[in-house]
């Protein structure tokens, strides 16, 4: 299983991924996407939805007109895993 990750071990992680990904409050990874409309950001959900069931694991998701908003935990920990960083390379790609 995944330990948490915390404080000073968080960087190197974030430093791996594509810009634009936030550590909140040391306990989880956000995101946010831009589009040019709805149609272009629901199908980059429907694309993260395949990846996250692929991963068996699940970011909360925040579709707007445009906008997609990724925030991404380890829910049974209720804290940052070395998996949340693997998901959002993933989903940078």
């Amino acid at each position: 299983m995944n330990s948490l990750i915390r404080g000073a071990q968080i960087a190197p992680f974030l430093e791996q991924l594509g810009g634009g990904w936030k550590v909140i409050n040391g306990h989880h990874l956000e995101k946010e996407f831009t589009f040019s409309n709805f149609a272009e950001a629901l199908a980059f959900v429907n694309q993260i939805g395949a990846i996250a069931e692929e991963q068996g694991h699940h970011p909360d998701i925040l579709l707007a007109w445009g906008r997609v908003k990724i925030t991404l935990f380890t829910h049974k920990i209720n804290g940052l895993t070395e998996s949340d960083f693997i998901l959002a390379a993933k989903l940078d790609g």
